[in-house]
């Protein structure tokens, strides 16, 4: 079982957890090239920006975390597998107690459109996923989250991974070294996500 200090001093280290659901099994990742979005210079695209613009959706922090989380673990159309097992989901679900997971969602209509989770600690948030159940929702909740961790003063917004969607989104990779040092300067700063 994992434990919530094992995802913190995991976190710290450089690593996150991800589930092989074929074998049950959790195994703690370290990338050699690490995906980021760097703060600064994100810039939503032209069609992003109309989409913000229409204010098709209403953004919430935390109002529905375990169903964001959920609906991040759904096998994708183009996927079998999810990397979110029940272990991962009930951790997270600690540590969204303990304020250092959250959501951040898209709602229209008075509906979850979409939406991500991560942790956040110190001046760093580690995202871990996002999901849509509407065109451009986890988009602009992607948007949202990048201008509030400008906003607050965050240094480093950890992607992980990267694939084409986040490349889309402005991520880029970085060396592991690199990764480590900026994620040292990040967990020195005390700043609450909320």
């Amino acid at each position: 079982m994992i434990r919530v200090e094992d995802v913190l001093r995991a976190y710290r280290h450089g690593f996150f957890p991800m589930a092989d659901s074929r074998e049950g099994t959790v195994s703690w990742c370290q990338p050699y090239q690490r995906a980021v979005v760097p703060l600064d210079n994100f810039r939503p695209s032209r069609s992003l920006r109309r989409v913000i613009g229409e204010e098709r959706f209403t953004i919430k922090i935390d109002s529905a975390f375990e169903r964001v989380i959920r609906a991040c673990s759904l096998p994708r159309a183009t996927e079998e597998e999810t990397w979110l097992s029940e272990e991962i989901i009930e951790v997270f679900l600690k540590l969204h107690r303990l304020g250092i997971a959250h959501s951040v969602e898209s709602w229209q209509d008075g509906e979850l459109a979409g939406g991500l989770y991560g942790i956040s600690m110190g001046g760093a948030f580690f995202g871990e996923s996002m999901f849509f159940f509407r065109p451009d929702a986890s988009k602009v909740a992607f948007a949202w989250l990048v201008g509030h961790l400008r906003r607050k003063g965050y240094l480093l917004l950890d992607a992980q991974i990267m694939n084409p969607h986040l490349q889309r989104l402005g991520a880029i990779e970085i060396p592991h070294d690199d990764y480590m040092a900026q994620l040292e300067l990040a967990l020195v700063k005390k700043i609450p996500f909320i």
